[in-house]
């Protein structure tokens, strides 16, 4: 009986622990289930933007907050767009104040995935962590902002594995908040300043496969393709210019290591 107890109260404990985590595994399962990611492409914003401008003017004020949730949320959950949300932040609403939405859109989703992580696994890590994971976890620690505002900056690793790792490293909630917010400010407007000129781009590209169907007669729908991949509106000079703030971030942490190795 007092083992059956046991057992429920242990249950009860982890399911405490567990539930946002839960909650957020059970609601983008839901998304993906029913296909609401589909809608965040490029083709959707072109095939939308009328209706979507015209939706803009009439309630400006909550196309802004609806937009800065709807990013939050798509982060929060993991799910791909966050780019394409970015380009369409620029497109809809300017490269400066689309970029300002995105930030803290994003800042506020990927905020949520680290809480979750640290309330729900974190315990769980260091009771099962070895040594070797636990001297990573306290030198990732150490220099917690160099390496955050390097990987916000240079996208080594995919948005959502960068967003839950530090929560499970331990690193302090005002330490991720703030690099995430810095660290994406470059990438970030650099994408909503690609999507504030992309009229031009919608047009040619409907202008191409409008040609396209044209020429290939009925069975134009299967072999045409409006499509435009959003990695491809960035410049090489912007790429660079990201890159190189990434490396800048990372001087701290290679000036320290080499100060030690001289002492």
């Amino acid at each position: 009986m007092e083992h059956a107890e046991n057992m429920a109260m242990g249950a009860a404990n982890w399911l405490k622990r567990l539930w946002p985590l839960l909650l957020l595994a059970a609601v983008t399962t839901l998304v993906v289930a029913m296909g609401w990611h589909r809608y965040l492409t490029l083709e959707q914003l072109a095939a939308n933007r009328e209706s979507l401008r015209a939706l803009m003017d009439d309630h400006y004020v909550l196309a802004l907050t609806a937009f800065t949730a709807l990013y939050a949320v798509t982060v929060a959950l993991s799910i791909p767009g966050g780019v394409v949300l970015t380009v369409a932040a620029g497109f809809l609403f300017g490269w400066f104040l689309g970029g300002v939405l995105s930030v803290v859109g994003a800042t506020i989703g990927a905020t949520a995935v680290f809480l979750v992580a640290r309330s729900a696994l974190r315990d769980v890590l260091v009771e099962k962590a070895g040594p070797k994971l636990q001297r990573f976890a306290d030198g990732f620690r150490e220099d917690a902002t160099s390496y955050l505002l390097f990987l916000r900056l240079i996208p080594v690793f995919p948005f959502w594995l960068v967003n839950l790792a530090p929560g499970l490293l331990g690193v302090s909630f005002w330490t991720y908040v703030l690099t995430t917010f810095v660290g994406i400010i470059p990438g970030t407007f650099a994408f909503a300043l690609a999507g504030n000129g992309l009229d031009s781009v919608f047009d040619a590209q409907q202008a191409s496969y409008e040609s396209c169907l044209a020429k290939a007669g009925e069975g134009g729908h299967d072999s045409c393709q409006f499509g435009i991949d959003p990695g491809a509106l960035l410049t090489t000079d912007v790429i660079v210019a990201v890159v190189a703030l990434g490396v800048v971030a990372l001087i701290p942490v290679v000036a320290k290591k080499l100060s030690r190795r001289t002492v």
